[in-house]
């Protein structure tokens, strides 16, 4: 009867538990639904890549038990935490890449767009009709955020809104700068062919400045990327050489030790590595 009692109270424990359990994960997975697909979500469609939820949630899914497998392949489980973690982190990382990289290439087309928005007005034609003709020459992004502008122009949204809208959808400070000054320009009255002129030099000059600063800031980055690795290098090489040395670390009563001290040094080069790009990383 006892042991009968016993086993009731241990069963209902484990089924509240788990009951908490899957309330817990479940709120976890909405939050990662809310925070992670949705912004995904957002962030593609402003670069025109229009991708469903389910399939967002689908490859962060697949990225993440892959790398996680590929880890416990190489490196057994330790690798295998590790590798799921990366491909936690991986699709979010590459769109925040892929978005970093299309507004650097929009920030090069909009000094030369600028330069023929000044030409166009001086030739007679509008500041809408100017954009309009950019974006029938130009190449994507700036074609498909100019040709954007002139639609939503088109079905009669203002252009001062209309500028404000692709400077928040692009995230692109010169674009900001153009929406700002082309909105005071046209409420209080000024030369706007004179005024994209003068952003387009800045907007030069600027570009020249930044890569000064990397050109002066690269040997600073490799000598953090070599003195970064430089510790998983040797490790990896002196257990080629001498696993009879290495191999001991992660055996006997306490193996566990020799795992936190990789996972402390892992967590101290990510460190490094990070202040050092902190501080050759010059905003102009």
């Amino acid at each position: 009867m006892l042991s009968a009692i016993t086993f009731l109270l241990i069963t209902g424990s484990v089924f509240f538990l788990s009951l908490v359990v899957l309330g817990i994960l479940g709120r976890a997975f909405e939050r990662y639904k809310e925070r992670y697909v949705v912004k995904n979500m957002s962030d593609l469609s402003d670069m025109f890549l229009f991708i469903e939820p389910q399939q967002i949630l689908v490859l962060d899914i697949a990225v993440m038990v892959l790398l996680a497998g590929l880890g416990f392949w190489v490196g057994g489980p330790l690798m295998l935490f590790v590798g799921g973690l990366l491909g936690f982190f991986a699709p979010s990382t590459a769109i925040k890449y892929y978005r970093k990289r299309r507004i650097k290439k929009f920030n090069a087309q909009l000094v030369e767009a600028l330069q023929q928005m000044s030409n166009a007005i001086r030739a007679g034609l509008t500041f809408a009709q100017s954009i309009e003709a950019i974006a029938k020459e130009a190449e994507p992004p700036l074609q498909q955020e100019f040709g954007l502008f002139v639609k939503e122009v088109k079905l009669g949204v203002s252009i001062d809104d209309g500028l404000v809208n692709m400077a928040r959808r692009v995230g692109s400070d010169d674009l900001e700068l153009v929406a700002t000054s082309t909105n005071i320009a046209r409420s209080l009255g000024g030369n706007m062919s004179e005024m994209f002129e003068t952003i387009a030099k800045t907007i030069r000059e600027r570009f020249r400045l930044e890569g000064k600063i990397d050109a002066l800031t690269s040997q600073g980055r490799m000598q953090g990327w070599i003195v970064s690795m430089m510790p998983l290098v040797l490790g990896l090489i002196l257990n080629w050489m001498r696993p009879d040395l290495m191999q001991p670390m992660f055996q006997g009563p306490k193996w566990w030790f020799g795992y936190m001290l990789l996972v402390g040094i892992a967590l101290m080069e990510a460190l490094g590595i990070f202040l050092i790009q902190r501080i050759v990383n010059i905003d102009v």
